[in-house]
């Protein structure tokens, strides 16, 4: 497999960390486009980025506060978030104004032009034209430091605006003397209780001009949920205000302290340092390359690798852990922000390499997020969990510095922590391990979550296998191999099952809530714990390679939903987006090393770019980054969790990297070698343990069966089918039988089709060679009536509640609409006509509605309801039914809009809801089209 030809040279580096490199950064990149990066200063891991704000909005393309298509700043504030698909942070939002001073961000804010502004690593620097104001910014780790050069004399102002951008749930301003003021801002926005304090000193007096509190004002004290100050001086022409504001998580003792950073009021020595940094951080790897725009792109991105995760603790090691407590340092430094679905990929085994210390207080983070919040982190955001994304990839980086021997962390401990996330029952883990994958039926994003647990699964698998845990790694080695439980041996793709069978119509280019942010052309080669088991399930390295090939030369264009995060396309290969990074290097398994590399290289050369839209797709937090910083240096890690690195041909003719114990290896792209040393500074930091995938554990791994029915409710009777991939396999079923049966003779042997003709369960599993699969269940039901229906509103492809019959199949959607159990009607009011098919009485119509507003799913305006006995004239029943929820209510709430009252001679049942409309000003969405979603007219 490592095919090209890459030769390391040990060497010792004894001047390789005084290179300078800031000057290669371009922090514009990515901050047009959908890459969602900031320009703003910061040093390396920082704990502030205080960067200019010209979205104030929930915008997508306004993650990070900042968007080069814009000419309006609001202000500068001191966190963002690099790269991200939500948007938060924007915390203590400074402005420099003249003249009368306004807290109405439309009046502070000010124009400006690209072509006065300047962005460099640790600096940045814009002219605001509305008062001809000069501003300056940089940074040390958790202070940031503004310049502002008064180009005009009058009266100069400096605004602070709590309620700037995310929703301001508590502050709190103390005036310590003209001189200096100390903050406390609590927020909610993708972080639900984000507590930032900070101390803000100014180097000339300033005198309080205007002041907005909605809580009774103490002496010195501002509080409140509306909370903005300013402080002004009159200036001549020419004259400057600096200003330092020292970030802390845990208090205003903390915030002082951090202040310590900066010491005196000399602007350059501190951008100076900050320089100084990053010449420290980028000189861990040194190209040699003469095309500047490549030289450029390559720091970039290094640097956009470095800007996160963040510190997140005091100067004396104080942090604000998972339980929203104050904790003492521990020995080790404590971080935030971890995208872990996104930087498991190709971020943190770049950490592994040049952030071997880093990387160990990243692990160290997580266990005692573990100890404090219960679990390891999945998308940890200001001591907060958001749950974003899928899977538990802290073991992924966990598991990955085991293998490769990095020390400092509690290997013991981290191994329970990785257990105790995959022995859970939410987020379709429960069904997971009873069933060995997640079924629509059981939870939104079925394929995705299986195939990103199974990862997972053998991550633990080798951290057991290295702690000598012989039954967790038997265990989790069987629970590994759960993928192929989901591949189609008929199409040659990795699909979504509903029922116990395949759900149909499959279009593997359809995107939607079957998979996370992709469709199944981009999750079916997402194996990477079992290539060689991946490509022997195509039949073996031709026909993978006749897959992989119709996958790059497909259509570049997808169905189903629209997904803003599917770009970068190469037939279905999408870029932009993190589950496609690994599959170009798939080549190398099956011996086409020079289709790896055309690949590699075209990405290389297209997909980034020295401009503003030079990334074709969101960072990430540094995701997208890693992978041009590795794949240019020739190598990339296909399994985190293995010491291995996939090679291809470097993009450099030179590539040294520079290690922590002063050590460094030399890649050379002409080297003719096909030798490739493991990019370790000290061979004996490996681990013994030999990690891998063992043959017998594999072969114990029976894929269940599948079971085929013509839908899941039936009218009168109905053929149930079940199918194996192999015809050695022994199908066995039980009908409304005992669950908890183990033993062959308590099951009756399956020999063809079954005919159902009441409501049915079916349970079904298959034995080879005294191999046993997992146990899969379906369920059927009967009808509870023979209507019929005629909706004359168009239902959304993605959400169908299986088809037209599915309003009146007798079977309740739940508060997860995303398996698909509920109609979507966007856009549109809903309307159809239920056919009783015989004149009756009826005594009550019911229909149900989802509201989940977050979503742009609202409930309707009214629902009423008519009846007729020719389906040509009807006659209302009763009023329109109204509702009071909350269209602001962030839960997602199911209501019944019922009417009980008797109507006699009745055919025809026609239900009408009037949709919401657009979306308010309130919502993310403004102006977009609302929702209704439905599910089960009843009629009695």
């Amino acid at each position: 497999m490592k095919n090209f030809l890459i030769v390391l040279f040990l060497l010792m580096s004894v001047s390789g960390f005084a290179q300078s490199k800031h000057q290669y950064v371009n922090p514009f990149i990515g901050t047009g486009g959908h890459g969602h990066t900031y320009p703003g200063a910061t040093v390396p891991f920082g704990m502030v980025q205080l960067s200019p704000d010209t979205r104030i909005n929930g915008s997508w393309d306004g993650c990070s506060g900042y968007h080069y298509s814009d000419n309006v700043i609001y202000g500068f504030s001191h966190t963002h978030l690099n790269g991200t698909g939500v948007s938060d942070f924007g915390d203590i939002m400074i402005m420099p104004t003249m003249g009368e001073v306004s807290f109405d961000n439309k009046v502070y804010s000010s124009t400006f032009l690209h072509t006065n502004e300047k962005a460099s690593a640790g600096f940045y620097g814009v002219k605001l034209d509305k008062h001809d104001i000069d501003v300056s910014l940089t940074t040390s780790t958790r202070v940031g430091m503004h310049e502002y050069t008064f180009n005009k004399s009058g009266q100069a102002n400096i605004i602070i605006d709590l309620n700037h951008r995310d929703k301001l749930l508590y502050g709190d301003i103390k005036i310590i003397d003209t001189k200096t003021i100390q903050i406390l801002r609590r927020s909610e926005a993708w972080a639900r209780d984000q507590y930032v304090y900070a101390q803000i000193e100014f180097n000339v007096p300033l005198n309080i001009s205007k002041v907005q509190a909605n809580q009774e004002n103490k002496s010195n004290l501002y509080s409140g949920s509306e909370l903005q100050i300013a402080f002004s001086k009159v200036v001549k022409k020419g004259e400057k205000i600096l200003l330092k504001v020292a970030l802390s998580p845990t208090s205003y003792e903390g915030a002082k302290l951090n202040s310590s950073e900066i010491k005196g009021w000399d602007f350059a020595k501190v951008k100076k340092q900050a320089e100084s940094f990053w010449d420290k951080q980028l000189a861990k790897i040194d190209i040699t390359e003469s095309n500047q725009d490549k030289k450029t792109i390559f720091y970039t991105a290094l640097y956009h690798t470095m800007v996160q995760p963040n510190i997140a603790q005091d100067i004396d090691g104080k942090y604000r852990g998972r339980d929203n407590k104050v904790h003492e340092g521990e020995g080790f430094d404590y971080f935030s922000v971890f995208s872990l679905w996104d930087t498991f990929r190709s971020a943190h085994p770049l950490y592994t390499l040049i952030e071997k210390k880093r990387t160990s207080d990243f692990i160290n983070t997580f266990l005692k997020q573990y100890e404090q919040g219960g679990r390891l982190p999945v998308w940890e955001l200001a001591s907060n969990e958001t749950d974003c994304m899928i899977g538990y990839h802290s073991v992924s980086v966990i598991a990955d510095a085991m293998v490769k021997g990095i020390a400092g962390f509690d290997y013991e401990k981290a191994f329970e922590a990785a257990k105790h996330s995959a022995m859970r029952d939410e987020l379709g883990l429960k069904a997971y391990k009873q069933n060995g994958f997640i079924s629509i039926d059981d939870d939104h994003e079925s394929v995705s979550k299986t195939l990103e647990y199974a990862y997972d699964d053998w991550c633990i698998a080798q951290m057991a296998q290295i702690l000598n845990k012989k039954e967790d790694y038997e265990y989790f080695m069987k629970r590994s191999q759960s993928w192929k439980n989901l591949f189609d041996w008929k199409l040659g793709f990795i699909r979504p099952k509903k029922n116990g069978g395949w759900d149909s119509p499959f279009d593997p280019r359809e995107v939607n809530n079957n998979f996370t942010e992709g469709n199944a052309w981009q999750y079916t080669f997402f194996v990477p714990q079992d290539i060689p088991g991946m490509i022997e399930a195509y039949g073996g390295n031709q026909k993978f390679e006749e897959k992989l090939d119709q996958m790059f030369n497909s259509e570049s264009k997808t169905t189903g939903r629209e997904q803003v995060d599917v770009t970068g396309l190469i037939g279905q290969y999408a870029h932009g987006n993190e589950p496609s990074h690994h599959m170009a290097y798939l080549y190398n398994f099956i011996g086409k090393p020079e289709k790896a590399t055309e690949k590699v290289h075209y990405i290389l050369d297209n997909f980034y770019k020295n401009a503003p839209d030079g990334l074709i797709g969101n960072e990430d937090c540094g995701q997208m980054s890693a992978w041009y910083v590795l794949s240019s240096m020739g190598i990339y890690q296909v399994t985190p969790g293995t010491s291995g690195w996939e090679t291809t041909i470097p993009s450099f003719d030179k590539i040294k990297v520079n290690f922590e114990n002063r050590t460094s290896k030399t890649i050379l792209k002409s080297s003719k070698s096909i030798d490739l040393v493991y990019f370790e500074a000290d061979s004996e930091e490996q681990t013994a343990a030999i990690v891998g995938m063992l043959e017998s554990d594999v072969a114990k791994t029976i894929a269940v069966p599948v079971i085929l029915a013509k839908s899941k409710s039936f009218q009168d009777k109905m053929e149930v089918e079940i199918l194996s991939k192999n015809p050695t396999d022994k199908i066995y079923y039980s009908i409304n039988g005992n669950t908890n049966a183990t033993k062959d003779k308590d099951w009756k042997s399956y020999t063809g089709p079954l005919s159902i003709n009441e409501t049915t369960e079916i349970q079904t599993k298959i034995n080879n060679k005294g191999n046993q699969s997992n146990i899969v269940s379906a369920n059927f039901y009967k009808k509870p009536n023979n209507y019929s229906i005629t909706i004359k509103s168009k239902y959304n492809s993605q959400y169908t509640a299986g088809g037209i019959e599915g309003l009146i199949d007798g079977i309740n959607g739940n508060e997860n609409w995303r398996k698909g159990e509920w109609q979507g009607y966007q856009d549109q009011d809903f309307e159809a006509v239920i056919d009783l098919q015989e004149v009756q009485d009826i005594s009550s119509i019911s229909a149900n509605f989802l509201q989940d507003s977050r979503s742009w799913i609202l409930m309707p305006q009214y629902v009423q309801f008519y009846t007729s006995v020719d389906n040509i004239n009807y006659k209302i029943v009763d009023s329109p039914i109204l509702h009071s929820v909350d269209p602001k209510q962030d839960t997602t709430r199911i209501m019944p809009f019922t009417i009980n009252q008797k109507v006699s001679k009745v055919r025809f049942v026609k239900v009408f809801a009037k949709n919401f409309g657009k979306l308010p000003v309130w919502h993310q969405g403004y102006g977009g089209d609302a929702f209704i979603f439905i599910d089960e007219i009843t009629i009695k």
